[in-house]
């Protein structure tokens, strides 16, 4: 229910995605690339052909306060006026953050514009991220993969680093709803992406706000976070998800390493809206 393909920031394609899911028993497969629906076609052609259910999703990143959070948007209208501005201006905001990201890079390491650029799948319907700058490092032969320059030079506590420019969680929420879809935080409390975590207070606002569950399954999350996720979704009645976040090639992730029940999965495709997507 979390996975990324070169139409973001992951290394394969949509079809390679289902092939890989189906292969390994998978019943089903989201993709939820950062703030597009550019691979949603792809994928579900793929889906059709091979006979495994497909979610559509994507991944947004949003701010509350000062935490920085990442919400898995399913099963919403894809023409919503409002969710596609959404995804514009934080597009284009992702854009230019990165390309001050390798300007301040560039200084230090054998890489420039053009070289983050090679990295880049499906030219402008790639959302462009912090994974292609890795990318071009380890292309440069400054790191041996991902892992390793996202545990230096592009770490979000590295001097190069730079915040990216995002709606609040209020705002993603909101937009989700109308445009029919579920929202779930992702990661939602990955310890080595925030010092600072998403409060009780704070989740149990975005469940006024319309919050539809928590992805409590995932590699990120300690625990004993864990166990504070499940007790607010039961006391919030939230759904609870897992996932991978799978990226393919370059990050330790494996594909259908945390899972989400088929009965969770039935509720979220039941409150998503009716796509007419052929």
């Amino acid at each position: 229910m979390h996975c990324h393909t070169v139409f973001s920031d992951g290394t394969e394609t949509p079809h390679e995605l289902v092939r890989r899911a189906k292969a390994i028993g998978l019943h089903g497969v989201a993709i939820t690339d950062h703030d597009t629906t550019a691979g949603w076609e792809q994928a579900e052609e793929a889906s059709g052909a091979m006979g495994l259910p497909l979610v559509r999703g994507t991944e947004i990143t949003a701010q509350d306060g000062t935490v920085s959070v990442h919400m898995l948007a399913y099963q919403y209208d894809p023409r919503n006026g409002r969710i596609c501005e959404l995804f514009r201006s934080t597009r284009a905001a992702r854009l230019e953050r990165v390309k001050k990201m390798v300007a301040l890079l560039s200084r230090d390491f054998p890489i420039d514009w053009d070289d983050v650029r090679a990295q880049v799948k499906e030219g402008a319907r790639t959302t462009i991220g912090r994974p292609h700058i890795a990318d071009a490092l380890v292309a440069a032969g400054v790191y041996p993969d991902r892992s390793a320059a996202f545990a230096d030079a592009v770490s979000s506590h590295s001097k190069y680093y730079i915040p990216t420019p995002s709606p609040s969680t209020a705002e993603v929420v909101r937009a989700v709803g109308e445009a029919g879809g579920v929202s779930v935080v992702a990661h939602a409390a990955d310890t080595s992406r925030n010092r600072v975590l998403l409060s009780d207070g704070q989740i149990a606002r975005l469940v006024d706000e319309g919050l539809d569950g928590l992805e409590v399954w995932h590699r990120g999350n300690p625990p004993e976070q864990r166990a504070r996720l499940l007790m607010l979704a039961e006391r919030y009645r939230l759904l609870v998800t897992g996932g991978s976040d799978w990226h393919g090639r370059g990050k330790p992730n494996a594909l259908g390493e945390y899972v989400t029940d088929d009965a969770t999965v039935a509720e979220i495709v039941r409150r998503g809206a009716i796509l007419l997507w052929r």
